[in-house]
């Protein structure tokens, strides 16, 4: 199929509970002819459907999912938040009260149900007539659940429950009217506390699964909902999505960047932390790039919007993050492989204890009927449908809240494997420009030998020269006019100040104009070389007046991360075009002992699949630009963005702050987040395992041990409530300390 015949549609979707619930969508969805793949987050109340437009069409799918008894919420942007926050508030407002007004009720028949007193004959009949109407209002929303389960043809949760309470009210009123059952068989308060249990789990997991999106609300919330634009010489405010490509916004003190432009009057500090981390504002000047979402912070600047909705670097990593948390990894087929056959597994353990224990153990129809509603409503797969994607969606969006946008939920499977991370070093481990580290003037002040020097280095292009000039404008030095310059190709320059000439470049330039220095001088060239730098000589009226060294520098935190790395217990690789002298210089300074020099970028790939053909699991760390088939090659991809100009589509992992502590905190949260979906799933499998037995009566013949249908019901709310509240302490999640100074 030609790719022009894809496209991808979001859909918000409320009222599923369980796993089961995201078969049936997912299942709904993949009967409409033309949709392609379809995959369903439990955790962030979302369906990611790939169709192809020239088959189907939204309005199907949005028919598919009321059909299957789902809500579907079909307005974008801000309003999905505020109708979604409607919706829910209602939800829980409507579970609150019914599980409230089941307790009241319920609690005082179970304790009268406890109680050594003998009621009197009419007093069935007066608890049926009490109970019937709040079992009808609690448990409505269960057996109108297990309806649309059925009528899809699918086997649910709220089926087994709905046949669990079901029971456990029917026998109650042919044990009141003593049709074929005794008044032994008065489950009324059992019946209603089981609904409130169940509605009681909901409540809190709804208001729990709610958290777990936090953090692409606040993304959603950064999204600025007006601009102040220049038209017809006029300002007017309008709403954001009327602002064209080259509209001229006026941005005033305290408001929100709408679009990403570039500042053509004024300048203006503006708090850039959303996308930088960085506390302090930056001062924006004339021909600066803006972001939307930051915050102008002190003077009125107008900019040129250049980037609008969708194609902003805000809504890029909003819509990165939605589609990371929609994903599922390799871990997640367990548990859907498991719901699969869990239901009916249940379903015959009950029956199957039911007949055992009335058939052939001889026990009472009441106790073989207790163990029958036990089973049926203890056994909620919801647990295991939550484990994994809340927990993924919790992770991912802390991971956006600090910088690191995890694209595929496959790569935090990947990360906890890891064995090797390969660094590029230009750009990545250093800053990716060249600075002047070292001045030693000889026979003059230094300041004068930088003056001298920045004032012929500014006629050239050369990045070094751009070095030279930047660190004597750095230092406040007026430049003075030169004459005469002159450029020699791969040596230097020369010009004239007055009636001085100044010579600058290399060893070669310098003994070509039969210029000598002492061996005092060559030895302090050889140990700035030594260092990985590049050394400038300057010549004044053919004497050598001083040494200026220039080196790419590295970034203030690289050597924090590679030593966190190493706490991790992870190899550390550099990869370099530069000479091996000038590599291994740099990677002694930061501690790295592996280090391929002399790669050019075509090669860089061919190096990651030699340390993958070892069995090793390899993390590249590049630019996500030049380094993209690296990336490519790599098993997790980690590329470093840096303001607008982030390679969404390079890699994996997004590092947005360009700090390489970032790719520690990515591999750390990848960890937490695997760690915290197992325990998960531990405690998920664990709690089945145990108690179904349990309720099915197996510990009865040995230690006398019950397990009333009240407690299992108990029981399973609290299961999935413990799941998503695991998987919420993910938000607590904080990035290694960065140490000032590299100190150690």
């Amino acid at each position: 199929m030609k790719k022009d015949n894809k496209k991808d549609v979001e859909i918000k979707i409320m009222g599923m509970t369980c796993a089961t619930c995201v078969r049936t969508i997912e299942n709904s969805l993949k009967n409409i002819n033309g949709t392609i793949n379809v995959n369903v987050n439990l955790g962030a109340e979302k369906a990611f459907v790939t169709y192809n437009p020239q088959l189907t069409a939204v309005g199907e799918m949005k028919k598919a999912i009321e059909d299957a008894g789902y809500q579907y919420i079909d307005i974008e942007g801000d309003q999905t938040i505020a109708i979604e926050r409607k919706i829910r508030a209602k939800e829980l407002k409507a579970r609150r009260n019914r599980f409230i007004t089941g307790f009241a009720i319920g609690i005082p028949l179970m304790v009268l149900m406890y109680l050594p007193l003998s009621l009197p004959s009419f007093a069935p009949y007066g608890i049926l007539i009490l109970t019937t109407p709040v079992f009808i209002y609690v448990s409505l929303p269960i057996f109108r659940a297990a309806y649309r389960a059925l009528k899809n043809k699918n086997l649910s949760m709220d089926v087994m429950y709905s046949m669990g309470i079901g029971v456990a009210f029917l026998s109650s009123i042919l044990g009141t009217f003593e049709i074929l059952l005794s008044r032994e068989f008065l489950f009324y308060e059992t019946s209603i506390m089981l609904a409130s249990f169940l509605t009681f789990g909901r409540y809190l997991e709804a208001k729990a699964k709610g958290k777990t999106s936090d953090a692409i609300k606040k993304l959603m919330g950064l999204q600025a909902k007006t601009a102040t634009v220049i038209r017809d010489e006029k300002e007017i405010n309008i709403a954001i999505e009327h602002v064209m490509i080259g509209d001229i916004i006026i941005v005033k003190p305290g408001e929100k960047i709408p679009v990403d432009g570039e500042v053509i009057d004024g300048k203006s500090y503006v708090d850039e932390a959303m996308i930088t981390g960085e506390p302090i504002p930056t001062l924006k000047r004339t021909g600066d790039k803006t972001v939307a979402g930051t915050i102008n912070k002190n003077s009125v600047i107008k900019i040129k919007a250049l980037k609008l909705g969708k194609d902003t670097l805000l809504a890029q990593i909003i819509k990165l993050v939605e589609e990371a948390q929609g994903s599922k990894p390799p871990v997640q087929r367990i548990a859907d492989r498991v719901v699969t056959y869990f239901i009916p597994a249940v379903l015959s353990i009950a029956i199957l204890s039911f007949v055992i224990w009335y058939l052939i153990l001889d026990s009472t129809l009441l106790f073989a009927t207790t163990r029958l509603i036990s089973v049926l409503v203890i056994a909620c797969p919801c647990a295991l449908g939550l484990a994994t994607p809340t927990a993924v969606t919790v992770g991912i969006g802390r991971g956006a809240e600090l910088g690191v946008l995890i694209k595929k939920g496959e790569a935090l499977e990947v990360s906890q494997k890891l064995t090797t991370v390969v660094f590029d070093k230009t750009g990545t481990l250093t800053k990716g420009r060249p600075e002047v580290t070292d001045i030693v003037a000889i026979g003059m002040d230094e300041q004068i030998l930088l003056k001298h020097a920045a004032s012929v280095e500014k006629n050239s292009q050369h990045p070094l020269a751009e070095a030279i000039v930047r660190k004597a404008q750095e230092k406040g030095l007026e430049l003075v006019k030169t004459e005469n310059f002159d450029t020699f190709e791969g040596k230097g320059v020369r010009a004239e100040i007055g009636e001085q000439e100044i010579l600058i470049g290399n060893r070669i330039l310098l003994k070509k104009r039969n210029i000598a220095y002492s061996k005092e001088i060559e030895e302090r060239i050889r140990r700035l070389e030594n260092a990985g730098k590049t050394v400038t000589l300057i010549a004044i009226n053919k004497k050598i007046s001083g040494i200026i060294a220039i080196a790419d520098t590295l970034k203030e935190t690289t050597h924090d991360a590679i030593k966190e790395l190493r706490k991790l217990k992870l190899e550390v690789t550099m990869i370099t075009g530069d000479n091996k002298r000038t590599a291994q210089a740099i990677a002694d300074q930061i501690g790295i002992e592996n280090v391929l020099a002399e790669v050019l970028p075509q090669d860089k790939a061919n190096e990651v699949k030699k340390l993958q053909e070892r069995k090793e699991v390899v993390a590249f760390v590049g630019d996500g630009i030049n380094d993209a088939p690296a990336l490519a090659q790599a098993d997790v991809g980690i590329a470093i963005g840096s303001g607008t100009d982030i390679a969404i589509e390079s890699g994996e992992i997004i590092l947005i702050k360009n700090d390489i502590m970032d790719v520690v905190s990515a591999i750390q949260l990848s960890r937490k987040v695997m760690s915290r979906i197992k325990q998960n799933l531990f405690w998920a499998f664990a709690y089945n395992t145990v108690l179904i037995p349990v309720a099915a009566g197996l510990l009865t013949p040995f230690f006398g041990i019950g397990f009333r249908p009240e407690f299992a019901g108990l029981a399973m709310a609290l299961s999935s409530v413990t799941v998503v509240t695991l998987s919420l302490m993910l938000k607590r999640y904080s990035p290694p300390v960065k140490l000032k100074g590299g100190d150690q």
